[in-house]
């Protein structure tokens, strides 16, 4: 292992961007082609945004290392053509071997199938990964807690966004382990009583009610919104509930499928046949809920497309765990080659993102998250060991230990694919379990 992939993998450095895929494993490769994926996405989220206006030494540095470590002759810096300050800040430090590219300001910009093709003209292969077509995608947060890395300082806190009914909107550097309860109160506070928060985004976040829950890497934003809202309601209907919906109203419009965004790259993707699939039994059923199998959550389909207010993203949600529990899930192989050129109306059918707020009924929170630039000490944090895809890391503190920040509280389990948890603040270790507590 070389000296980056020891200092990423020591720092305990995952991707900030998706679902936590440890970042020494994904870099360990030989590409062409390096992207910074900062082409934010989710309406109300503002820290890629916030890092790269404030931090673009850090995040160029880390791309650079990247790039050399993995070989890779070009760097792309992907960033929505909207945000004016963050590229005149990030092309400033851009060295000659890296280039910015402009997204439209559409959902889902961000994800990476999206920012591959777009920025590099190149498809990830259906069920495989860029890696196969000589790309490597990092969140720029990632990029900026590799650069930290490489001079021996781990991750220890997240970037995130409150917004939605709060006082003040803000972005922040939250501790790991920090209760969800004290993340709202950088922004003054909840506005309304009987709230919940939507973790992650309004498109693909979850619904979240108990305020005790911890800050982890992968946390971006916190939305505050009221129990009752039509949203928060959609979100938060059983399987049960939606599927019978499903079953009983779908009325085999297709616009779920002809708005889906893999669908009009080409790939095997119809959520209309995954919603009929639900009317059928046997064979046919099966060989319908295969084309769910391609679906990337993103909720295009769920929350803009259906007329009728059915759930396809939650069905093809459901359909996919259940094709993995019955042994049907398809290999990459046999997706590619049901995949088919991109649609001709690919780029008329991006959704805006002013049109998708007023939609979800978000437009009237219109105003940015600003960065703060405080230090934030909680008294104390309750840091979950399994924050990454992989096996949690083995705890080596016990309880009565003094640690420091950044000192380590978990090693990576050597067996599998782990990475390390270090102490976000300085305290006396509390508890020791699947969290390990510190208190100040």
């Amino acid at each position: 292992m070389s000296d980056l992939l020891k200092e990423v993998k020591q720092a305990g450095v995952v991707g900030a961007g998706g679902a936590g895929f440890p970042t020494y494993q994904k870099i360990d490769a030989q590409v062409e082609i390096v992207i910074a994926n900062g082409a934010e996405c989710e309406p109300l989220l503002f820290k890629d945004r916030a890092l790269m206006e404030h931090y673009p030494e850090q995040i160029i540095d880390g791309m650079l290392k990247v790039m050399s470590h993995t070989g890779a002759s070009k760097g792309i810096v992907a960033i929505k053509g909207k945000n004016r300050q963050a590229i005149s800040v990030m092309t400033q430090h851009l060295p000659g071997n890296i280039t910015l590219f402009e997204m439209r300001d559409v959902y889902p910009s961000g994800d990476e199938y999206e920012v591959v093709y777009h920025s590099t003209g190149r498809r990830i292969p259906a069920g495989g990964l860029p890696l196969e077509i000589g790309v490597v995608v990092q969140n720029v947060e990632t990029l900026y807690n590799i650069s930290r890395a490489a001079a021996g300082r781990p991750v220890t806190h997240s970037i995130l966004s409150v917004h939605g009914h709060v006082q003040t909107p803000v972005t922040a550097w939250a501790p790991l382990g920090m209760r969800y309860a004290e993340v709202l109160e950088l922004a003054g506070g909840a506005t309304i009583d009987d709230f919940v928060l939507l973790d992650g985004g309004p498109m693909m976040g979850n619904v979240v009610t108990d305020l005790e829950t911890p800050v982890t890497r992968l946390t971006s934003g916190l939305i505050v919104l009221p129990r009752a809202n039509k949203l928060v309601v959609r979100k938060s209907q059983p399987e049960k509930a939606y599927r019978r919906f499903g079953k009983s109203a779908c009325d085999q419009c297709s616009l779920c499928t002809e708005m889906c965004p893999r669908y009009l790259l080409g790939y095997p993707i119809q959520p209309h046949l995954v919603m009929r699939s639900l009317l059928t039994s046997g064979e046919l059923s099966q060989t319908l809920s295969h084309w769910a199998q391609a679906c990337c959550e993103c909720n295009i389909c769920s929350l803009w497309a259906c007329p009728e207010e059915l759930d396809p993203r939650n069905v093809c949600v459901t359909t996919k765990r259940d094709l993995k529990q019955n042994g049907s899930w398809l290999s990459p192989a046999q997706l590619q080659k049901m995949t088919r050129e991109v649609h001709p109306m690919q780029e008329f059918r991006g959704v805006p993102t002013a049109r998708l707020e007023r939609r979800l009924g978000l437009n009237k929170f219109e105003h940015a998250a600003p960065l703060v630039s405080r230090d934030i000490l909680p008294n104390q944090v309750t840091i979950p060991l399994q924050q990454h895809i992989g096996a949690p890391p083995k705890p080596v503190v016990s309880v009565g230990d003094r640690v420091s920040v950044g000192d380590l509280l978990a090693q990576a389990d050597e067996t599998g694919l782990s990475v390390p948890v270090h102490a976000s603040i300085s305290g006396t270790v509390t508890a020791v379990g699947d969290m390990i507590s510190l208190q100040r």
